[in-house]
């Protein structure tokens, strides 16, 4: 194992120190835990904490700032946040006007988050959960309970975000949550494992010249198993299951998210984006605005994922609005 730590099992703990250090004017933590991670400054208004396994960033806690989330609950790497943690970070964003969870679609987040939220109650604070399941590849259509979520609750993240910034209520900031859920389509395909600094060893094992469709974020098994194929037939595929599952029509807007997991070269993020700029176009589908970088990581693993966000007039808004946390800022679109 190559990596620059110094003693595996400190290094979620080092890594956050360094966060703070370098964010002290927009990020803190609180009740004494280093791993609970929020906003330095309290807003009055309904609050949106997320959480989950480090190794992912700037997914989760990279995603606490202005116009996005007011808390996160850091677990080690791959592992879930404790319910105690994120029930701590619940009652110090909740201003009175209550609390709404956006967290992925995996059972140890589910868990914790229902009891945080059993105990939140007991404190009388309102709480409610959104749970991301946007990868396709994870379950077929009709059982979209079962898939996971991945990089696109960065969408849920950012229009929610804007619609509790901006003042609007529980309810309110509650139904766009949802609406942002049911508009984005994730597909992923990985060349490389990872290597979890505490295990020391890789993730799982893959031929040089294969890659693996569908894979999710933390190593989970693909749809299919094959010879690495040219930037564009990759595309294609992923581009072909996304819009099986979720059809598009000539004059539809979307967001598009092209995001890499690790270790993956921007250079080679634009190119996949080219082909899937190229696909919509050849649909009259038009791009509103086009993400492309590193959103939801997995350590070192090469590989990427495309998102696409179905847009209406009240979802553009809404991701048009300006947002700043320390990993992600935009200006007004």
């Amino acid at each position: 194992m190559k990596k620059f730590v110094n003693k595996p099992d400190r290094f979620v703990d080092e890594m956050l120190e360094g966060v703070l250090a370098a964010y002290p004017e927009q990020l803190a933590s609180c009740s004494g835990n280093m791993r609970n991670i929020v906003r330095e400054k309290k807003g009055d208004k309904v609050a949106l904490v997320s959480g989950g396994g480090s190794g992912h960033l700037p997914l989760f806690m990279g995603y606490v700032g202005e116009g996005l989330l007011d808390g996160c609950a850091v677990g080690g790497v791959f592992q879930s946040p404790s319910a105690d943690q994120i029930y701590e970070i619940t009652k110090h964003v909740d201003s009175g006007k209550g609390v709404i969870y956006l967290y992925g679609n995996y059972s140890g987040d589910i868990m914790n988050f229902e009891m945080s939220s059993e105990m939140a109650e007991m404190d009388n604070i309102k709480t409610a959960h959104v749970v991301g399941n946007d990868d396709v590849a994870s379950a077929p259509k009709g059982e979209e309970h079962k898939r996971r979520g991945v990089a696109g609750i960065f969408y849920i993240y950012k229009t929610a975000g804007a619609a509790a910034e901006e003042g609007a209520d529980f309810d309110e900031v509650l139904r766009i949550a949802e609406k942002a859920k049911a508009s984005v389509h994730t597909m992923g395909v990985a060349l490389s494992p990872c290597i979890i600094p505490e295990v020391g060893v890789a993730t799982f094992s893959i031929g040089e010249n294969e890659m693996e469709l569908g894979m999710g974020i933390h190593g989970e098994p693909g749809v299919s198993r094959t010879t690495l194929k040219s930037a564009d037939a990759v595309t294609d595929t992923m581009m072909e299951a996304i819009l099986a599952d979720a059809p598009l029509s000539p004059g539809d807007e979307v967001s598009v998210l092209i995001n890499g997991l690790g270790a993956t070269p921007k250079e080679e993020l634009y190119i996949i984006y080219r082909r899937v700029a190229q696909t919509l176009a050849s649909k009259s589908v038009k791009v509103f605005h086009a993400y492309v970088g590193e959103f939801a990581t997995s350590m070192e693993m090469t590989g990427f994922s495309i998102s696409l966000c179905r847009l209406d007039a009240e979802l553009k808004r809404l991701l048009a609005k300006s947002a700043r946390s320390p990993f992600f800022e935009q200006a007004q679109l």
